[in-house]
């Protein structure tokens, strides 16, 4: 096993007191990483645990090798674990692969048990040919085969525990671009869009091109194994299916997109056809024992071409509130169930809610920002439920909002992609917009909300702008330095 260098930090301090979820929001934190850097993109993908006092921070296309200051493996990729006592924030630990190696992207993405103490990492770009679990890292035989590396921290301590890949490496197979823990950290599951078996139980057949899949591995004690390799109810090639995934707390509900699937049906278990291209699917699987079955084929409720449903999912924890991401969809109506049948806004985005009663699912709401705009890509990357399915937040990075802070103008489109986030909660069955939020220094191009997280508890809210570009290192540093380009930044809310 490899031990990772942990800096210092303080899990063992109680929390502040306890704070009403997002009741009364505002940005408490600006954070950079400990060796800022140029196109590192740190905020690209953000964890929290369920009670807000570990975040997990990547930067995919940081360029170390090994140390912080060693630029010579570009895009290798780093993740940043931080620790909160209070309102402050300390870093613990910096963490790279076991097998650091240019364009890896390590931290992809990333998945983080309820107290925090076990993280899971992907590498999407990862090399190695081999299968199973810690095989032979050196192997660069498949290109962008994929990996996944499991880390456990013990006190302040981080130590990597498994690397995992696929029962069926390929080159290209893009093992890890989604990943998602279980509450304990016993079940993880794994996507791999770039996948090219049809399925049927031959993981060697590769005659469907990036059909997609998703594994399922499972923890006894510190060991791993896979427990099952999943297909779509109707593989087809370039569906991408595992792009998204998504676990309840007990593992033992699974949501799975695939944003190209072609199907035309709308609704909940509808034709799998192949009447509307590039419309999207989402499958929700179910486990009983060790085995796993479909329960649901989601699909939106005004399926359109492009629309790209399920390039996004969330779960909460009792597995019971659904939402999907289509950021290719058009309406250009705003807020809550308005007119869907509205295509005047090409690539303006959307979110279904859908919730199961038993074992069937219905369509709740369906969503839109508060100022829906062409091609800003609502919920194309940043989607977070709390852990009982009430607070949902959603990013829309190409938005083109200048104000800054919570609930400011939200008409003024004079800086182009400096992203926003938008904070939706649900009383009884009835969503409504909440927030409006906005980095304290938008900018041109910062791409604010591609990653995002939120707490279990709904209180803490974690945001990033991976294109942000002050040179700033670590805690509340000078926001208005724009001296490093896309090094990137995280801004939390409370």
């Amino acid at each position: 096993m490899t031990v990772i260098d942990a800096p210092g930090g303080d899990i063992d301090a109680p929390p502040d007191a306890a704070v009403p979820p997002l009741s009364a929001m505002m940005q408490r934190n600006y954070i950079k990483a400990s060796n800022t850097g140029t196109n590192d993109n740190f905020g690209s993908t953000i964890v929290l645990s369920a009670d807000g006092t570990t975040l997990v921070i990547a930067a995919p296309y940081e360029a170390s090798a090994s140390g912080q200051a060693d630029d010579s493996a570009s895009a290798a990729g780093a993740v940043y674990v931080f620790t909160r006592t209070g309102t402050s924030w300390t870093q613990q630990a910096y963490l790279k692969a076991s097998n650091p190696a240019a364009n890896d992207r390590f931290g992809t993405a990333l998945a983080l048990s309820a107290d925090g103490s076990m993280l899971a990492v992907s590498a999407s770009g990862e090399d190695s040919a081999a299968v199973g679990i810690n095989g032979n890292q050196a192997n660069e035989a498949a290109l962008g085969s994929g990996a996944v590396y499991v880390y456990t921290r013990a006190g302040t301590a981080w130590t990597q525990q498994a690397y995992i890949k696929a029962s069926n490496t390929e080159a290209n197979d893009e093992f890890g671009v989604s990943i998602a823990l279980s509450s304990d950290g016993s079940t993880l599951a794994v996507g791999a869009n770039g996948e090219d078996s049809q399925g049927f139980g031959n993981q060697t057949d590769n005659t469907m091109a990036q059909a997609g899949a998703a594994y399922v591995f499972v923890r006894t004690g510190t060991t791993w194994n896979q427990q099952a390799y999943l297909k779509a109810s109707n593989p087809g090639a370039g569906d991408r299916f595992g792009g998204a995934v998504a676990l309840s707390g007990d593992g033992a509900t699974l949501a799975v997109g695939a944003y190209f699937e072609s199907s035309g049906s709308v609704g909940v278990n509808g034709a799998q056809n192949e009447a509307i291209v590039v419309s999207g699917a989402v499958y929700v699987l179910t486990r009983v024992g060790t085995t796993w079955s479909h329960q649901a084929f989601v699909k939106a409720s005004n399926t359109g071409s492009g629309d790209l449903f399920g390039s996004t999912v969330a779960l909460s924890t009792d597995g019971t509130t659904l939402a999907v991401g289509a950021s290719g969809e058009e309406s250009a109506a705003p807020g809550i169930n308005g007119n869907q049948a509205d295509n005047t806004a090409p690539q303006a985005g959307a979110v279904y809610t859908f919730t199961r009663t038993g074992t069937t699912w219905s369509q709740q709401a369906y969503i839109k920002a508060s100022n829906p705009g062409a091609n800003d890509l609502f919920s194309r990357s940043g989607l977070s439920l709390s852990g009982n399915g009430s607070i949902l937040v959603v990013g829309a990075f190409w938005e083109d909002g200048a104000d800054v802070g919570i609930n400011g103008n939200d008409a003024d489109n004079s800086a182009s992609e400096a992203g926003a986030a938008y904070v939706y909660m649900r009383s009884g069955t009835t969503w409504s917009q909440s927030y409006y939020v906005k980095a304290s220094n938008a900018a041109l191009t910062d791409r604010f909300s591609i990653g995002i997280g939120i707490s279990g508890d709904g209180a803490t809210l974690a945001i990033g702008a991976p294109l942000e570009d002050s040179s700033a290192v670590g805690l509340e540093g000078n926001q208005a330095d724009n001296a490093t380009q896309e090094s990137g930044a995280v801004y939390v809310f409370r």
